[in-house]
């Protein structure tokens, strides 16, 4: 097991990511998400506020080309559960849930995103009251669209001090190489999101990153401390 940072330093281009997990000291569930972007239109945007999560923005609207796959709500929060992915499919989630639905039916309606040659993975995860958590990956068959391969992991007590993370990308590359193999266990050490969303942020490839969101959720009364940082502020 490694830092998170010290794992995101290693990597160029792992695309959007997704980690859950809890604090040093147990107290708090803990949730990072990334955006990264190579062309013009991914890197124009920001993450702003909702009122139950964050979306994604144009920074400059005149820029934006086509906003299909890229403007969406990364995080939306339902009775104490947040869900976080990279798509759209947060709210393919968020209303299975409503519905009394698990997370792992919801994810069963959809597949990998339609922009070959990449196909690019659907990652998903979501964060229960308790600090229990799942993450899912939906992705070609070795970059095959005629068939998904959906793949789902659940853990239902965290330790303090770690977490795991999962990615679009396993590098750079053209086409992008998904991301292979379980979520990846790491370790981290920041006190509060302010402090992790700083640790984060730097580790990110200079170039490439976009938005990061950090959020730390107090399990004991649902108290979140949540931090939103953007290349294109404003």
């Amino acid at each position: 097991m490694t830092d998170l940072t010290a794992y995101l330093r290693e990597r160029t281009y792992p695309g959007r990511g997704i980690f859950l997990g809890r604090s040093a000291d147990g107290k708090k569930a803990v949730i990072a998400y990334f955006i990264m972007g190579r062309s013009v239109n991914s890197r124009n945007r920001v993450f702003v506020t909702t009122d139950d999560g964050i979306r994604t923005q144009a920074h400059d609207p005149a820029k934006m080309v086509d906003p299909s796959l890229i403007i969406y709500h990364p995080v939306r929060v339902w009775e104490g559960a947040t869900v976080v992915t990279n798509g759209d499919q947060t709210d393919t989630v968020r209303d299975a849930l409503q519905a009394g639905q698990t997370f792992a039916a919801a994810l069963r309606t959809r597949e990998f995103e339609p922009d070959g040659p990449n196909w690019t993975p659907r990652i998903s995860g979501v964060v229960e009251p308790d600090g229990s958590y799942k993450l899912s990956i939906l992705k070609s068959l070795d970059g095959d669209p005629a068939c998904c391969c959906r793949y789902f992991y659940e853990y239902d007590k965290p330790k303090a001090g770690m977490g795991h993370i999962i990615h679009t990308y396993a590098a750079d590359g053209d086409p992008l190489p998904s991301y292979e193999g379980e979520p990846a266990p790491v370790s981290i050490d920041a006190p509060d999101a302010k402090s992790l969303s700083e640790q984060v942020w730097a580790a990110l490839n200079e170039d490439n990153k976009v938005s990061l969101y950090v959020s730390y959720i107090d399990l004991a009364t649902g108290e979140r401390d949540t931090v939103i940082t953007n290349k294109h502020e404003g």
